[in-house]
């Protein structure tokens, strides 16, 4: 029950400030609010600056990322020992399991000290991108801003070119002019496609549907060059949104900046395939509804002849894996998946496996994402290669020799953190699954470049990593490498964030999340409550690994209990969980994050759920405004950076795969803009204003409406700053935004 419901919130914010609240003999027991003066407010600022600044560089060995030699056999990696960075090199050998250094840092520092011509010291060396060169006696690595390379029996270090040369020496067109076997160039004239004999002769045109209005764009070769693959297209320029910079040193006007961004809705280029025969030099439209939304890349079968693609209807509710024959341009349908909902189009795995005539697949056709084993022949699934109530997350690798896939996966275990990451291995007949990292945490795994070995590095957000190394073969552990040192972080008081389980709407599925307590906050008191919110349907979001500090506890420093939780129409569970997100961006899972702060503040007296706060970014920034307009019974105070407040505004492939196409009235029904008539509580707005990923209109268009509805709010511009949550002085308004509404204490004056 919140406290004075029965009265205005003003009246309950004034009554709650002079600490009139009337306490019966029941009450009396209860915990108090929290409610400090503003001298103790000053003191906590003071503390939590001074803990932002004590638990700095205070956890090591955290994570082990190996550079493994050409021969596989072993591998070195880089250790930070203390706060003033001193580093060592380690050297495992694998195979015999033994542990040795890299390099001597002395040596290596006075090498490179007279390569650089800067002076280097043995306990300062920090050397990046490093890579073993093919003999496996030398290392190639960058130094500050150049990169090196040093023997390590005769420490020769010098000067090398750097990577992103060799990268731009060896960039490719997406296409060749040039076909495989070397007879033809092809290239692009009066809007067709020509053909041109490598040994002389006049080019010959191959298409002659090419016009000005709907030129051909782009070619694909066959793998030996007797077909080739046109692109018709049928443009349409995206239209540009713009931006103001405002505050640009040395001129006295703001600068007019633009860039092309679809919205929801937009027209879009559009393709036609068409094939061609080089034997005959003649060619035909492919024989489908084509209409394609970008140039689909081509699957050659082993007969050089027919070739399988992918087509996604705009919606995203149909997607198909096509094959075509290149002679006479006929289709076939592989697989053709329909949803009423959407179908996660940028999550799809595809792999061709032309030797064998298969194809392994995604899907979410049964209600979790997992492998499916295609027969391209026979035009329908063999097998399901994995299956059960869990989630394929992502796929290391396929062993088309042995008939296994690698990848990682989470749900697997019952009464474990269904989002923890593990990694297995599976026979493309779905047998043998093998659990590569059984143990109870979330994993990150690197395995050696023959894949006979692994480094495994777990952790919880509130364990500390242990790295180990393990045979891939069996997986069993053939040593301990690190187990990170989180002694001068505990000898701070710093509490690590506690994990907490409640359940969602339907009174059945798990919501997991954190919570973060001050590091002095007294048990019989009732702290408020400040959520962090980031719900957007394309990922999970709450924290699974070890992290020392983090903006939730820097915050929470101040006096709250800062809490972060994936709910409902957010991915990673199951399909019906992420379902909840279709056509409902504006859901966010708040009737799943009520229910879960409300249990949490069941199982602790001092989680104060009569005055809560919420913010969020990007995402977040849009249902963090939201909370206050759909939720005001719960939410009291909301910070929201940059905003996506209004779908139509916008980018198009992430609305239009959850919102839907066409645009619809939902999209105005659930709009900020639409509802800011309806808030109630406290505002703040957030807004870079050289913002690239969401146009600052999208906020602004939110502050023109509450204008309109004679609302109070806050709004902070940033000039000249992009996507982000306001940045240091952001961050610091919204503590101070936060203890005022929340607290009913003024922050510091910075002005004094």
């Amino acid at each position: 029950m919140r406290y004075f419901n029965h009265i205005s919130k003003p009246l309950r914010t004034f009554a709650v400030a002079l600490g009139t609240m009337a306490c019966t003999e029941a009450n009396a027991q209860q915990n108090t609010a929290y409610l400090p003066t503003r001298d103790e407010m000053l003191q906590r600022y003071s503390r939590a600056n001074a803990t932002d600044s004590a638990v700095r560089n205070t956890v090591f060995k955290t994570s082990v990322f190996p550079v493994w030699k050409p021969d596989g056999k072993g591998f070195l990696y880089r250790n930070i020992l203390n706060k003033d960075s001193l580093a060592e090199y380690v050297y495992i050998d694998a195979e015999s399991k033994t542990r040795g250094t890299a390099f001597s840092n002395a040596k290596m520092a006075a090498a490179l000290s007279a390569a650089s011509g800067t002076p280097v010291t043995a306990d300062r060396l920090l050397i990046y991108d490093v890579s073993w060169l093919p003999d496996g006696k030398a290392l190639r690595f960058k130094y500050r801003n150049n990169y090196y390379e040093a023997d390590l029996t005769s420490y020769a270090v010098k000067k090398a070119q750097s990577s992103e040369s060799s990268q731009r020496r060896n960039r490719r067109s997406p296409w060749d002019a040039q076909s495989p076997d070397g007879k033809w160039t092809a290239f692009v004239q009066d809007y067709n496609i020509y053909v041109r004999p490598a040994n002389g002769g006049e080019p010959v045109k191959l298409s002659s549907a090419g016009t000005k209005d709907n030129p051909f764009v782009e070619w694909r070769w066959s793998p030996v060059g007797n077909f080739l693959v046109g692109f018709k297209s049928e443009p349409h320029e995206t239209k540009k949104v713009y931006y103001v910079l405002s505050s640009l040193p040395n001129t006295t006007r703001g600068e007019l900046r633009s860039q092309p961004y679809a919205q929801p809705g937009d027209e879009l280029t559009k393709y036609e395939l068409h094939t061609f025969n080089l034997a005959q030099l003649k060619g035909q439209l492919v024989q489908d509804d084509n209409n394609y939304l970008e140039v689909p890349y081509l699957h050659w079968e082993k007969d050089g002849r027919h070739f399988i693609y992918e087509k996604a209807d705009r919606g995203h509710q149909r997607y198909r894996i096509m094959e075509a024959d290149a002679q006479t341009g006929a289709t076939r349908t592989l697989i053709d998946e329909k949803t009423k909902t959407f179908i996660y189009e940028q999550r799809i795995y595809m792999k061709h496996l032309p030797a064998t005539d298969e194809i392994i697949w995604s899907s979410e056709k049964d209600g979790w994402r997992h492998l499916y084993l295609v027969d391209t022949k026979a035009g329908k699934i063999k097998n399901a290669i994995t299956k059960g109530n869990w989630v394929v997350r992502n796929i290391d690798s396929v062993d088309e020799v042995k008939r296994e896939v690698w990848f990682t996966a989470c749900g697997r275990n019952n009464g474990e953190d269904p989002y923890h990451i593990h990694y297995y291995r599976i026979g493309f007949n779905g047998k043998n699954l093998i659990d590569l990292t059984p143990k109870q945490s979330n994993h990150q795994v690197v395995f050696s470049k023959d894949k006979r070995f692994y480094t495994d590095t777990y952790s919880t957000i509130n364990t500390a990593p242990i790295t180990e190394l393990h045979r891939t073969a069996d997986g069993i552990k053939l040593m301990d490498l690190e187990q990170a040192d989180v002694s001068k972080l505990v000898a701070t008081g710093i509490k690590l964030p506690e994990i907490f389980v409640a359940k969602a709407r339907d009174g059945v599925t798990d919501c997991w999340g954190i919570l973060c307590r001050p590091s002095n906050f007294d048990a019989q008191k009732k702290y408020p409550v400040i959520e962090y919110i980031y719900a957007g349907p394309h990922d999970s979001f709450v924290p699974k690994s070890f992290r020392a500090w983090s903006e939730m506890q820097s915050i929470a420093e101040l006096g709250f209990m800062v809490v972060m939780l994936d709910g409902m129409g957010t991915a990673n569970r199951s399909k019906a969980f992420h379902d909840i997100c279709w056509k409902n961006i504006a859901d966010s899972g708040f009737p799943d994050r009520i229910l879960w702060m409300k249990a949490l503040a069941k199982k602790y007296p001092y989680v104060d759920t009569d005055r809560v706060g919420i913010f969020g970014t990007s995402a977040g920034g849009q249902s963090s405004t939201g909370a206050l307009l759909s939720h005001p019974e719960f939410y009291d105070c909301a910070v929201s950076a940059c905003g996506c407040h209004d779908n139509r505004v916008d980018k198009k492939w992430w609305n239009e795969q959850w919102m839907g196409y066409p645009v619809g009235p939902h999209y105005d029904e659930q709009s900020n803009v639409t509802n800011a008539h309806k808030l109630k509580g406290n505002l703040l707005l957030i807004v870079g204003e050289a913002d690239t990923n969401v146009p600052p209109e999208s906020t602004y268009r939110v502050v023109d409406a509450l204008i309109k509805a004679n609302k109070d709010f806050d709004l902070l511009t940033v000039p000249g700053m992009g996507h982000s949550d306001g940045g240091p002085y952001g961050r610091r308004k919204l503590r101070d935004f936060f203890v005022k509404h929340l607290m009913n204490v003024d922050p510091p004056s910075r002005n004094q």
